[in-house]
């Protein structure tokens, strides 16, 4: 084919698999480990595409992209990692990454997305900075996909519609969406569509004049004009009732708004985000909901997993509030999870969701002090305390943290049966820092590689 590839990772056995693959297929490959060796091949030689780990040790691929644009600036690029966030998502996109891999991936989706790369042009990249800390937490590739959605629709002037379960973060998306996109600055206005009565919600949504019913005794802007200049976020926009929907309507075709008690109407330039847990498509076509006002919502669909469909993300959660809470609670060491609390954290069906389990983090580190104990963790959730599941030795409270990192991954290694790289995804790291941190804390891995 003629068409040569740059390949960076620092995982020898990922490179390697990734340069016999693309090999096969017929590209010309070359290969670097770290990103000083990727630096020095971008300038000897000419790539087509570049397929990077974003961490490759001694610099993340953010940091090489700007080398990549000055020596191969026709190249297409394809970031692939287990550790993405929506920031990094939107960083990439920001950069003209064609795409945005998570690992574990299948090979044939590494050919797939490395064919589609090198048929589409690279679009002139940009200098990024790094982003804040992350809005939403997660590495599993249903969450790295809303990453990927985020990044690429919050530049783009189209309502979007978030669908997904209570409590599974869709005003955290709707938030990502108003800071990746074109109006970070301006106003971020939510309301809940469905906490407010009926007789109320419209002079919310639209704003009313002094004297437009009993008790109005001034004018009030309503969210909608409030947002103007930046994002109105509508969350459960399926609780709207009929007349409201045909007042949106307007308001979504035309941009504007007429507030209760007024005779004319104002053009409000605000970007509406809207939220649902309820199927408002069928709930359409059934006629329960406004079609016309469901399609202009629905201008992209972004839908969160519930997160049952994405256990492998608890530890990611656990320590993000674990984190959150000491910082607000001024709780100077919550102890993380022992691995029998992790286990029974990961089999619950979390109905509430991340919600869900942010409460019973809290309420752990209040009630229990620690995430250490499962029987005290399975009361929080209303679990008979034989549903814990026994994974490794129990963790006592005279252990040092370092000690407990070790037999949580001892743990782990003998519940995978030596498998080190599903040890490495259920820890939640890269199989290298796996290899590093066995070696530091004398883990013997023994096993296989998978």
């Amino acid at each position: 084919m003629g068409r040569t590839i740059l390949v960076a990772d620092d995982d020898p056995a990922m490179l390697e698999m990734m340069r016999l693959t693309l090999t096969k297929e017929g590209f010309t490959v070359d290969t670097a480990s770290t990103g000083a060796q990727a630096r020095g091949l971008l300038d000897s030689g000419r790539y087509d595409l570049v397929v990077s780990d974003i961490y490759l040790g001694d610099l993340t691929a953010i940091q090489l992209l700007d080398h990549i644009q000055s020596t191969n600036p026709d190249a297409a690029v394809i970031l692939v990692t287990a550790q993405g966030t929506v920031e990094t998502a939107a960083a990439a996109s920001r950069a003209g990454v064609f795409d945005y891999l998570s690992k574990p991936f299948e090979l044939h989706q590494l050919v797939e997305r490395v064919r589609s790369a090198l048929r589409t042009s690279r679009s002139t990249t940009t200098t990024i900075e790094p982003g804040p800390e992350s809005m939403i937490v997660g590495n599993h590739p249903s969450i790295v996909e809303v990453y990927k959605a985020v990044a690429r629709v919050a530049p783009l002037p189209l309502p979007v519609l978030i669908t997904g379960e209570t409590g599974t973060g869709k005003e955290l998306v709707a938030r990502a969406l108003h800071h990746f996109g074109a109006t970070p600055d301006g106003p971020f206005v939510a309301i809940n569509c469905g906490a407010i009565p009926e007789n109320l919600l419209e002079s919310e949504l639209f704003g009313h004049r002094r004297g437009a019913f009993t008790g109005a005794d001034r004018d009030h802007a309503g969210a909608i004009a409030a947002a103007a200049g930046g994002t109105v976020f509508l969350d459960e926009v399926g609780e709207l009732p009929p007349a409201l929907q045909v007042k949106l309507l307007r308001f979504l075709q035309d941009g504007e708004i007429r507030a209760v008690g007024s005779n004319s109407a104002v053009t409000v330039p605000a970007r509406v985000v809207a939220a649902t847990n309820r199927d408002l498509r069928h709930e359409a076509a059934d006629g329960v909901f406004r079609e016309d006002v469901y399609f202009r919502l629905a201008g992209y669909i972004i839908e969160l997993p519930p997160l049952r469909d994405r256990a492998s993300d608890i530890p990611h959660l656990v320590e993000h509030f674990r984190l959150r809470l000491q910082e607000r609670l001024g709780i100077p060491d919550i102890c993380g999870p022992s691995e029998r609390a992790l286990a029974v954290l990961q089999k619950h069906t979390w109905p509430g969701n991340v919600r869900e389990l942010e409460n019973v983090v809290q309420r752990a580190a209040v009630d229990l002090g620690s995430l250490q104990d499962p029987e005290g963790i399975c009361r929080l959730l209303d679990r008979p305390a034989d549903a814990t599941i026994s994974t490794g030795p129990a963790i006592g409270d005279d252990l040092t943290l370092e000690e407990i990192e070790r037999l949580h991954i001892q743990a782990v290694i003998t519940r995978t049966g030596g498998n080190r790289t599903r040890a490495a995804k259920i820890l939640g790291i890269e199989r290298k820092s796996l290899y590093r941190k066995a070696e530091r804390l004398g883990v013997d891995l023994g096993g296989r590689e998978d």
